[in-house]
């Protein structure tokens, strides 16, 4: 969903057939912790051009993922965004503001830590070590505070309960070109079934929802396996 207001550049124009006939060997769905922030999982939203996708949503540790074929968004669950009442959504200029202050600090960590096994991906820290404790339990107690974007699409939730700081990787494919671009903005936790992402730098929203099926025989081997199934999940073409 692209926000009024400032619109930002268009990132890909065209296709998205070379994605529709991808097909995975194994689909492991994501260990679950009693702490983690909601039921991790399969889910689905809409990307203008290449339609409708599905990506998973996993929990690491101080991190979770959303991770699809031409996305890498990484939730920095330490990085909470103050809610203000929900009037933070109505001031992207002051919304742009502190995501940059964080965005900041993020790169001047990752350089320090200069290239240690940390900094190259904390994402992929094993799923099976508990999510931090508070976030849990803190969703469900929440208040539920008012929603609203500057867009003439309504069709999203009109409260929010949590907002963290995220990273969100974007890849495409496109006639033999790869595009890779690194965009920061806002996790916004709705509810348990419903998460969104704002990328603000080009006023752009995203609204996941959750995939309702139910799956037989999909609990990973191992946690290594279901680490090894997320980054086979990335780099496929």
């Amino acid at each position: 969903m692209r926000l009024r207001g400032e619109w930002g550049r268009v990132l890909v124009q065209e296709d998205g057939q070379q994605y529709d006939c991808l097909t995975y060997r194994r689909l492991y769905l994501p260990p679950r912790h009693p702490d983690d922030l909601i039921r991790p999982g399969l889910f689905q939203y809409n990307f203008d051009a290449f339609g409708l996708k599905i990506a998973m949503l996993s929990f690491h540790g101080k991190y979770a993922r959303v991770t699809g074929t031409t996305k890498a968004l990484e939730i920095h669950l330490m990085r909470r965004i103050q809610l203000r009442g929900g009037e933070i959504f109505r001031n992207f200029k002051e919304l742009s503001r502190v995501v940059q202050e964080i965005d900041k600090q993020v790169i001047q960590e990752q350089q320090q830590e200069n290239g240690t096994e940390e900094s190259e991906g904390h994402g992929w820290q094993s799923p099976a070590q508990p999510s931090i404790g508070e976030f849990g339990a803190a969703a469900l107690e929440e208040q539920p505070v008012l929603f609203g974007l500057p867009s003439s699409d309504q069709n999203y939730p009109r409260t929010c309960r949590m907002c963290f700081y995220g990273v969100d990787t974007l890849t495409v494919t496109f006639r033999g070109f790869t595009f890779t671009r690194r965009l920061p903005g806002v996790f916004i936790l709705f509810d348990e079934d419903h998460f969104g992402f704002i990328w603000l730098e080009v006023s752009y929203f995203f609204l996941f929802g959750r995939v309702q099926h139910t799956f037989q025989n999909v609990e990973a081997p191992s946690p290594q396996a279901f680490l090894e199934m997320l980054k086979n999940i990335q780099s496929m073409p």
